[in-house]
């Protein structure tokens, strides 16, 4: 009796603020919906995981109503609801913990949203009519502006529908902070941490998302003097001064010569400068030897070798799924490519449009790799738009606005890309196939069966004749001005492999929640890779004759917090394949890499299953991944070790013809063995202090002149000098 009474008390109870109108029947898209995404009933680790959980499915965060409402109302045969006497719901007593539920409790029994989910199903739990209002946005109040460490601020959300109204959905918002460290945001509140930076919170109610980004800033101002002296070289470096003005930060100051060097080197072709470069660079006094540096840099064929080996993280398929020769002949497509310095417009439309022999034109092996429009399109939206699509494969985007519709008809776009040969057959998987376009082809969307024509992201429907490529329209969409993502995706993937950080960050995850640190260094970047054509190498010598670039990377003042705003440079540990070439390099004792030629270099393999523990314990890829494209860029202790207790790095620094070996056996001083040490390892001359107490080791009782110089290089090896670009 008790339990009736309270359901009908319910029923006629007034609706919460923002809520269904008393007396009014809730809404299930409008009122239950936001109910069950904002507790988290329906995310991925509950209910809207895929199956379900408990014999209870979702979509994942409410994506497809149809789907939640049949689930609710009519799956297990209706058991979950009790019109008669809402609160003896199964639904709400799971909810509420009034019975065991292994989610734990998501509503109070007296709360808001069991009143309203009760009234729901007291009025029979409708669906409501096709023709209801629908939602077509929401926005977040007050406006962004900056905040001081500690302090908070009240974010209202409010739905705005096709009818003209709007209304308070605070209370039925899901919230996610980008970097809670510097914005921590529950249920609205935000609050800014103790650091100085920027970051984003996004709300997210019925599929619909807001973003509200704000820096976290000290009181004060930065000084204007500094301000006004700092050098503004390119059109690059002014957006970053006035960015880090507005967080009241200074920039750190120039990076030493000898660091400006190695930097270079290393960003350019991956190799350290020998000895005899680096004396010859420091000597020189002319304005603009960075200019020449850069400009012979980029002519030398080390260039070639260190880009395609990047961009063969990206590309390189598994060779035991798709053959030995496919994999060598997309590594010779790239390095080709990069010798030619193929502007980026055409590389890209060489990789997606090609067609012909998997043994012989290269490109082609990423169709070989990836064999359904669904696959292709997953890797192409990531690498060349910088969009994570994957998520809309199978539901709508958590973190954006993509749909299946726009997932499918994207894919639409690789609906005609056919077959011919003996296909895969792992473990060798030898046999040729031949990569086509057909006259017809079609995509389906998952769902509904409807076959989605081509369409851009953002675009209308393409009619696309028999007999012409579909990627090509593709293409011509993908390089055309007025696409927003492909060339934004391009230069903030340099700009991140330069600088060791995004401006969207990670450089492939552009969506609205994830905005770019400095929008308008992001369209100064866009607008000189459009004004030079998209030739690779005179962009990059643009980047690098930025007072952004040669920045310091120690801090200063109060920037030593900052990690995204490049008040200084980042410093990064060196790619695996690069750090082996350069202990080979300072060691003088080469590696040798099984199934390539004598004299390889580590930038030059074209397979991750060549053997090298080195490698493996630095970060390259897995080969047995799939693709083996994810490489760890983190030092850990295990390398540290490796380091120091490698037989083989103990052999190259005692090998007999090697530098240590040489240097001893020269008539060189000690002061002179140290000053070659460092210049080969760091590219600087070591400073009064270091000279001194190390050439003293030359005499210290018990020691060899070869002992003393291979324990040098050791420790100079290393040295956190030698395996980060400062």
């Amino acid at each position: 009796m008790r339990r009736a009474l309270a359901a009908a008390v319910v029923v006629l109870a007034a609706a919460a603020a923002g809520r269904a109108e008393e007396g009014a029947v809730p809404h299930f898209e409008r009122d239950i919906e936001p109910i069950l995404t904002a507790r988290g009933c329906n995310g991925g680790g509950c209910h809207g995981k895929s199956g379900g959980q408990n014999g209870f499915a979702l979509s994942l965060f409410g994506f497809d109503p149809d789907l939640d409402h049949r689930s609710i109302v009519s799956g297990s045969r209706g058991r979950r609801l009790a019109p008669a006497a809402p609160l003896d719901s199964l639904l709400l007593q799971k909810a509420t913990g009034t019975v065991p539920h292994g989610g734990g409790r998501k509503l109070d029994p007296d709360g808001d949203d069991t009143r309203l989910l009760a009234r729901w199903i007291a009025a029979g739990a409708p669906r409501g009519a096709p023709d209801d209002a629908r939602l077509e946005r929401i926005t977040l109040d007050p406006p962004p502006r900056s905040l001081a460490p500690g302090e908070t601020v009240a974010l209202a959300v409010t739905a705005h529908y096709s009818d003209g109204s709007s209304r308070d959905v605070t209370a039925t918002s899901a919230w996610h902070a980008s970097e809670p460290a510097l914005l921590d945001v529950r249920d609205g509140q935000v609050r800014a941490g103790g650091h100085v930076g920027e970051a984003t919170v996004m709300a997210r109610h019925v599929g619909r998302i807001a973003t509200w980004t704000a820096p976290v800033v000290r009181p004060g101002s930065v000084d204007a003097a500094a301000y006004a002296a700092l050098p503004r070289r390119t059109p690059f470096d002014e957006p970053v001064w006035r960015k880090l003005a507005a967080m009241h930060l200074l920039p750190s100051g120039q990076a030493a010569e000898s660091t400006l060097l190695r930097r270079t080197s290393l960003d350019l072709v991956g190799r350290l400068p020998t000895p005899e470069e680096s004396r010859a660079w420091l000597a020189d006094t002319a304005p603009d030897k960075h200019a020449r540096l850069v400009e012979r840099l980029l002519e030398r064929p080390e260039y070639a070798d260190f880009q395609a080996n990047k961009w063969a993280d990206l590309l390189r398929p598994n060779p035991y799924r798709v053959g030995i020769k496919a994999t060598l002949a997309l590594d010779t497509f790239l390095r080709d490519s990069f010798r030619a310095n193929l502007p980026y417009d055409e590389f890209v439309r060489r990789l997606l449009t090609a067609t012909g022999s998997t043994w012989r034109d290269g490109a082609t092996t990423m169709f070989r790799d990836r064999r359904g429009p669904d696959e292709i399109v997953t890797m192409a939206s990531q690498l060349f738009l910088g969009v994570r699509l994957e998520c809309a494969k199978c539901h709508q985007h958590p973190f954006e606005s993509f749909s299946q519709d726009d997932f499918y008809s994207l894919a639409a776009f690789f609906g005609r890309v056919t077959y011919r040969g003996t296909g895969l057959s792992p473990p060798i998987s030898g046999g040729e196939e031949t990569i086509a376009v057909a006259l017809s082809g079609e995509v389906r969307h998952p769902l509904s069966g409807a076959v989605l024509p081509p369409r851009p992201l953002g675009g209308a429907p393409l009619e696309i004749p028999a007999g012409e490529d579909p990627r090509a329209r593709l293409v011509d969409w993908l390089v055309s001005p007025d696409n927003p993502y492909f060339h934004r995706a391009a230069v903030n993937r340099i700009w991140g492999e330069l600088f060791g950080v995004g401006i969207v960050d990670p450089v492939d995850d552009f969506r609205a929640t994830n905005p770019p640190s400095n929008p308008e260094l992001l369209d100064a970047l866009v607008a000189e890779f459009r004004a030079v054509g998209t030739d690779q190498k005179r962009f990059l010598a643009r980047v690098l004759a930025s007072a952004v670039y040669d920045r310091a990377s120690l801090p200063e003042g109060d920037n030593a917090t900052d990690a995204r705003d490049f008040s200084r440079h980042y410093r990064r540990r060196l790619r695996a394949e690069v750090l082996a070439d350069a202990i080979d390099d300072v060691t003088g004792s080469p590696s040798a890499y099984a199934g390539h030629p004598s004299g390889s270099r580590a930038v030059q393999l074209w397979t991750h299953r060549a053997p090298a523990t080195f490698l493996d314990v630095f970060g390259r890829p897995d080969p047995n991944q799939d693709p083996p494209c994810q490489r760890d860029p983190d030092a850990t202790v295990v390398q540290s070790l490796h380091l120091m207790n490698s037989a083989d790095i103990e052999a190259k620094i005692a090998a007999e013809g090697g530098r240590a070996a040489r240097l001893a056996e020269s008539a060189a001083a000690p002061a002179e063995i140290v000053e070659e040490l460092y210049l080969a390892c760091y590219c600087r001359f070591p400073t009064s202090a270091e000279r001194e107490s190390l050439a003293a080791l030359f005499g210290a009782e018990g020691s060899s002149r070869r002992r003393a110089a291979e324990d040098i290089l050791w420790a100079l090896v290393n040295s956190p000098e030698f395996v980060f670009v400062d």
